[in-house]
């Protein structure tokens, strides 16, 4: 009998410290760095976060649920129209964050799938707003400016339930095999245009230099024939001159020293 009452107590004693063990575990929980913790009482969200460390909560009756708030990527592909109705197919990958001062609000009217329910639709309709006002051309050769805009479309949608866009990139463009194909063709058109614009550019300048090389050779001959005075003849017809005296002779005898200083 005593044994019982001994095993009973026993039992009792241990009983009551796992119980003990199990409400302080229920009691209490911590709050990552990076999260924010939001109380619900009895399946009631209460208007209070709670923020890193450790937090109690009453047990059976209370729960902290707890919401990333650290910078997250969301990777969306989408179909849109361009300006001149092109179809395009874009994906992009947006980096955002929840404002923690807007955290209770977001779980109590969104909940934890904020992401497929506010976020993803929200960026496939900025998507959609932003491409169609640019030509297809236009979105390929103003791409950064289409980023901005497309994150600004996205801000104004997000904000209102407490997400906070830090970036927006667009990784991809894909259309039509057909336009494409005429991007391609055009760039090659445009090629060759160029090419040929440089090649009659070089011819240019090479003609031009031939002009000036003729120029300068003309001006150097005719400084030659002024600089060739009297004396410089004279000078010419005595190196050539062998000592001889011309062997025809008459009033009408011509000299001719031009064949002496050719």
């Amino acid at each position: 009998m005593k044994k019982i009452i001994k095993d009973n107590i026993v039992f009792t004693i241990i009983t009551t410290i796992v119980f003990t063990i199990i409400i302080l575990a229920s009691s209490i929980t911590t709050i990552n760095s990076g999260e924010v913790g939001v109380r619900v009482r009895f399946g009631k969200v209460i208007n209070q976060s709670t923020h890193e460390g450790i937090n109690f909560q009453i047990p059976f009756i209370e729960r902290i649920d707890k919401l990333n708030v650290k910078v997250q990527k969301s990777e969306v592909t989408t179909n849109s129209s361009s300006k001149d109705l092109q179809d395009v197919d874009m994906s992009v990958a947006v980096n955002f964050r929840i404002d923690s001062n807007k955290a209770v609000d977001l779980y109590k009217n969104v909940g934890k799938n904020y992401e497929s329910i506010i976020l993803t639709p929200a960026i496939q309709e900025s998507i959609k707003a932003v491409t169609s006002k640019y030509t297809a051309e236009e979105l390929i050769t103003n791409r950064s400016e289409v980023s901005i805009k497309c994150m600004e479309e996205l801000s104004k949608k997000v904000e209102k339930y407490g997400l906070l866009v830090n970036d927006f990139n667009i990784t991809d463009f894909s259309f039509s095999k057909e336009f494409e194909k005429a991007i391609e063709e055009k760039q090659v058109a445009e090629q060759k245009v160029l090419t040929a614009k440089q090649e009659l550019e070089k011819e240019k300048i090479e003609a031009e230099k031939k002009i000036v090389k003729a120029e300068a050779e003309k001006k150097a001959n005719e400084l030659k024939e002024k600089s060739l005075t009297d004396k410089i003849i004279k000078e010419k017809f005595i190196d050539k001159w062998n000592g001889e005296l011309p062997k025809v002779t008459g009033n009408n005898a011509i000299l001719d020293i031009s064949s002496l200083v050719k």
